[in-house]
């Protein structure tokens, strides 16, 4: 049966999106990510925490966890399988958002992760590449002129069912996308909490010192 290629494809692609990167980076360094920052186990608060290397570092595996679990997965688990016919696209997206699941809700931290933003940038990749070209550039606009990674990850999230309905047109792909965008909308509520107060941080920003 093909559900069997579909239940395989999800359980190995949120498998290898739980991969906690950030947290295994910063545990290598004699540091607990969760407890200091924002204590989000991303690409942003390593960078913030511990570097440019290592926040470029889990930045880049966070994004190759997502492009693997939608891309290169699915043609593993289809070339392994005998008498069995799933459909690719299908097995792309289920990769992909299992993948998203993974790293936003680790199995490995009590099911608390990261947003999504690099694994979800590399499951668009793979998946809608002409969308994320659009909402990479809208991100890269937001950021320049704010200095905020949340704001500008909340502009590119909003304009990502609109990018995908503008350079693909499936409506499926539309809906996934919309799903997406919600979910790391969702996973962004404290810091749009922080951004009505004024209380975000801002890229370069230096804290004022106690008095």
């Amino acid at each position: 049966m093909d559900i069997f290629g579909y239940t395989a494809t999800a359980v190995a692609a949120y498998l290898l999106g739980s991969i906690p990167t950030g947290f295994l980076v910063a545990k290598a360094k004699g540091i607990d990510i969760r407890s200091v920052g924002s204590g989000n186990i991303g690409a942003t608060n390593v960078f913030r925490a511990l570097g440019t290397p290592a926040g470029v570092f889990v930045l880049v595996i966070d994004g190759l966890k997502g492009y693997a679990a939608c891309e290169w997965l699915p043609g593993f688990i289809l070339s392994h399988l005998t008498g069995q016919s799933p459909d690719r696209e299908l097995l792309k997206i289920i990769g992909g958002v299992s993948a998203i699941l993974g790293h936003n809700y680790t199995c490995w931290l009590r099911f608390k992760g990261g947003k999504g933003i690099a694994t979800s940038a590399g499951v668009l990749a793979a998946l809608v590449p002409w969308a994320l070209i659009i909402i990479l550039s809208v991100w890269i606009v937001i950021f320049v002129s704010t200095r905020y990674v949340s704001l500008a990850s909340l502009a590119a999230s909003f304009s990502l069912p609109f990018a995908t309905w503008l350079t693909h047109g499936s409506l499926t792909l539309i809906l996934v996308t919309s799903a997406l965008a919600a979910l790391a909308i969702y996973k962004h509520r404290a810091n749009i909490e922080r951004l009505l107060k004024g209380t975000e941080s801002r890229v370069g920003q230096k804290k004022e010192a106690a008095p």
